[in-house]
């Protein structure tokens, strides 16, 4: 067997060849790091987007969802066209979203036990995103008057979804989205002035609102041309489970888009207040 000989100053060329690639690195991820989308992912992984997304998720299937039917079901609302509503399904999507609401004719029992961890379930959310917001632009917890947001967002919230729902039946496809649009916008406008109890003011709040309703609609118009497809594919060959992981996944998809929009938001209304400034 033949020993390569290294010929002389090969082994210190090789070195200074993989200096000058880790400093190639270095200077590309520094510049990564200065530049606009090195800045929104280190606030995003900073604020751990991934992880409360997950939980704001995992929190909204377990437990704002049998708040939401027994509100809407209070009001006379349908609850599985609200959620159609929200995920702007076709028909056939709409129909399999139906079959996860189906019950009896016979009224709903509720107990007092399982009413208030319902509505606590219902609070747990509002008070997750809540605490992400405070996080987010620096906001101490305000404890009771946090309460009292987290009650007038679940309302807001309700009223918000029977009006998507009824947006959602406006014939022609541009108008529906316009208008989703700007309700989107005036909706987590008014969340995060009401989130923060009042704290930061309305105009350094819109970018994050503008940012936030035009990754909504974005979301909204991805999930009618994918999700509906997948909903009706997961219905039939998996059924109901199938269909309740994809709304899993459409959560973890709001989660991401609410995220999203608020560090973005908050990075245009930080911009533009130093320039201000100046």
């Amino acid at each position: 067997m033949r020993i390569r000989r290294r010929a002389p100053g090969e082994g210190r060329r090789t070195g200074l060849y993989r200096t000058r690639l880790d400093d190639t690195w270095q200077a590309a991820g520094r510049r990564l790091g200065a530049s606009a989308v090195g800045r929104l992912w280190g606030r995003l992984s900073a604020a751990d987007f991934f992880g409360h997304s997950f939980q704001l998720a995992s929190l909204a299937f377990l437990c704002f969802f049998p708040f939401l039917i027994l509100v809407t079901g209070a009001f006379g609302q349908d609850a599985a066209k609200v959620m159609a509503g929200w995920l702007g399904l076709d028909e056939q999507a709409a129909q399999a979203v139906a079959g996860l609401f189906r019950s009896d004719s016979g009224s709903v029992t509720l107990t007092l036990v399982s009413a208030s961890l319902m509505v606590a379930g219902a609070v747990a959310v509002a008070g997750t995103l809540q605490g992400w917001y405070q996080f987010l632009v620096g906001v101490p917890p305000r404890w009771w008057r946090d309460l009292a947001a987290q009650l007038a967002w679940l309302a807001a919230l309700v009223a918000y979804s029977a009006a998507r729902a009824g947006i959602g039946a406006v014939p022609g496809s541009r108008l529906s989205i316009l208008s989703g649009f700007v309700l989107a916008v005036f909706f987590w406008w008014g969340t995060m002035r009401l989130l923060l109890t009042g704290a930061v003011a309305w105009r350094f709040l819109l970018p994050a609102a503008l940012a936030t309703g035009t990754a909504w609609t974005g979301l909204g118009w991805f999930s009618s041309r994918y999700f509906s497809a997948t909903i009706v594919a997961n219905n039939q060959k998996y059924g109901p489970v199938g269909v309740a992981m994809v709304i899993l996944s459409w959560l973890v998809a709001v989660g991401v888009v609410i995220h999203l929009g608020a560090v973005v938001g908050h990075e245009l209304a930080g911009r533009r207040a130093t320039r201000s400034q100046r």
